[in-house]
Parts: C-alpha cells; sequence; structure tokens
C-alpha cells in the first residue's frame, strides 16, 4: 500500500505540484513515509553501527571485540574437543593398569624428539618420582621406557626406535624372543621386527605379544600388550624365526600415557591383552599349466 501511494504521490506531484490537495497530500505522505523511516532507522541503526565500516569510529571496535569472542569460543570449543579425547584416552589408561596392577603417574606428551630418534617429552618428572628405565604404556599397550629424567619432564624412547629392544612372550605358546623397532629408516610400514630364540618355533599370523619379565622390572614390566604377528617371514638362513609386528599403540597420535611407577605384585602375564583377532586364512590358489602347442616339437617324417 505505502509502493502504490508513493507512486501515486510522484505521478501528481511531478503533474502539478503548486495546487493545494497535492501539496497537503505530499505532506500526509511524508508524515507517513516520515514515521516508517523513523520506526526503521530505531530497529536497523544498532546493527549498522556494529557492522558499519564507514559509520562512527566506535564501530570498528566493536567489530574487533566480536571477531575476539569468536576466536575465543572457538579456541574454547576446540579445547573442550581436546578435552574430551584426552578424557577417553585416560579412562583406556586406568582400565588397562587396573587389569595389570601397574601403578602409574599419568603425564602427557608435550614435544616430539627431533632427529634421527624417536623419542617424545612427558610433562612427569623426578618430582613426580619418575626414575630411569620407567616403563610407559597407554590404553593400548607399550609405548617406550624412560631414558631421562629432570625434574618436571622426562624424555621416552620409543619402541619403534630402531635402538629399541623388548623381550617378548607369545600369548598361544609362552615362546620368547624379543622385537625391535623399525626406526625413521625403515619401510614406513611401522611393523616391528620379531625374533624368537626357539629355533623350531612355529609362527603364525595373529600371534599377540606381551613384554617379558626384565631384570628388577626394568626397563619392562610384564604383560603389558605389545603387538600381533601379521607376517611371517622366511628364515633365510637365520637360526632363529623372524616375523613382523603391528603393535597396538599408534605412535603418530600419543596423548596421555602412563608412566610406571611400581610393577605388579605378581605377573599378569596375558590377562591385559585385548580379544585375539580373527585373522582370515589366506585362500589357496591353484595354478593350472597348459603346454604351449606351438612349442611342441614337430614329429619327424610325415604321415
Amino acid at each position: 500500500m505505502l509502493l502504490v501511494l508513493a507512486l501515486a504521490l510522484i505521478t501528481v506531484d511531478y503533474r502539478d505540484g503548486s495546487s493545494t490537495p497535492v501539496r497537503d497530500l505530499r505532506q500526509f505522505g511524508g508524515s507517513v513515509f516520515g514515521t516508517a523511516e523513523h520506526v526503521m532507522s530505531v530497529v536497523t541503526d544498532p546493527f549498522i553501527a556494529l557492522f558499519g565500516h564507514d559509520t562512527a569510529s566506535g564501530s570498528s571496535t566493536q567489530v574487533a571485540g566480536l571477531q575476539r569472542q569468536i576466536i575465543q569460543l572457538r579456541s574454547e570449543l576446540s579445547q573442550e574437543q581436546l578435552s574430551k579425547a584426552e578424557y577417553r584416552q585416560l579412562s583406556d589408561l586406568l582400565q588397562l593398569s587396573g587389569r595389570g596392577g601397574y601403578r602409574i603417574v599419568a603425564a602427557t606428551v608435550i614435544a616430539i624428539g627431533q632427529g634421527y630418534a624417536q623419542s617424545v617429552t612427558l610433562d612427569a618428572g623426578a618430582n613426580d618420582g619418575i626414575k630411569t628405565g620407567d616403563t610407559v604404556l597407554n590404553g593400548q599397550g607399550l609405548v617406550g621406557t624412560v631414558t631421562a629424567v629432570n625434574a618436571q619432564t622426562c624424555a621416552v624412547l620409543l619402541a619403534t626406535d630402531a635402538t629399541s629392544v623388548v623381550g617378548v612372550t607369545l600369548a598361544s605358546s609362552g615362546q620368547v624372543g624379543w622385537v625391535t623397532g623399525p626406526g625413521k629408516s625403515g619401510s614406513g610400514s611401522g611393523l616391528l621386527r620379531l625374533q624368537v630364540l626357539d629355533e623350531n618355533a612355529v609362527l603364525s599370523v595373529g600371534q599377540q605379544l606381551v613384554t617379558s619379565a626384565s631384570m628388577h622390572d626394568r626397563p619392562y614390566v610384564p604383560g603389558v600388550p605389545v603387538g600381533v604377528i601379521r607376517k611371517v617371514e622366511n628364515r633365510g638362513g637365520s637360526l632363529t624365526a623372524l616375523a613382523l609386528v603391528q603393535p597396538y599403540v599408534n605412535f603418530t597420535s600419543l596423548g596421555v600415557v602412563g608412566i610406571v611407577v611400581a610393577p605388579p605384585s605378581h605377573n599378569p602375564r596375558f590377562s591385559v591383552l585385548p580379544p585375539a583377532p580373527h585373522v582370515k586364512p589366506v585362500p589357496t590358489v591353484t595354478v593350472t599349466v597348459t603346454a604351449n602347442p606351438s612349442s611342441s616339437p614337430s614329429p619327424s617324417g610325415g604321415g
């Protein structure tokens, strides 16, 4: 209705803007549109003051304040999501340490070692009772061992480092051996290399491994899950059985870990292991070789 009235005013005003009826009509229209404009101004002025870059000087300050609030809210949301992830990791860690009877100090990875060695730094140290040679684990299994300690932090050599050697026991057979890390110069698969002492030992895909008991439980306490065999290798003249082991721990996403400050009162052996994985048998492929008739010798003589 206002638009129609505006068009009518424009048309009449264009034809004769001096007559009294037209002047009265224009005044009426001005009062109507003036009121509407005032109402719209009251509603929109706060938004223009907030987001208009070319208005009063205080608007830019308000916009900057809103941007800072958005950044803070995003940071709090990210921290909340991170806290939930750390809570899950801590929950898994407490369950594993409870089943194994390990007394632990929880810590968080605060730095990753640079260079050739694979190591991390944790935010727990001598003030928390940490010592060199302590076992480090998380909710999935073995992480590594403490190699250096100061008052508030400690350095941990990961089980994937090329110099790492961990004594292990196979859950199914009780065979003992050791696993070594692939290091940074490895194939990139992240698989540990297993060697078993018994030259007649039979290794198979799906066998699970835990840490063996060390002298005075250092550097590794017993019964910590290590991994599962993924591939059995040809001995290649070696006197020991060889295999590649997939570790339970995802070393690319370490967060909350536990440092064992007191070993279990008894060896938990295989009670801490997760359920054995279901391994599908490799199908047998039969290959039939057919001789090429064209390559067979031609019969002598004619016929």
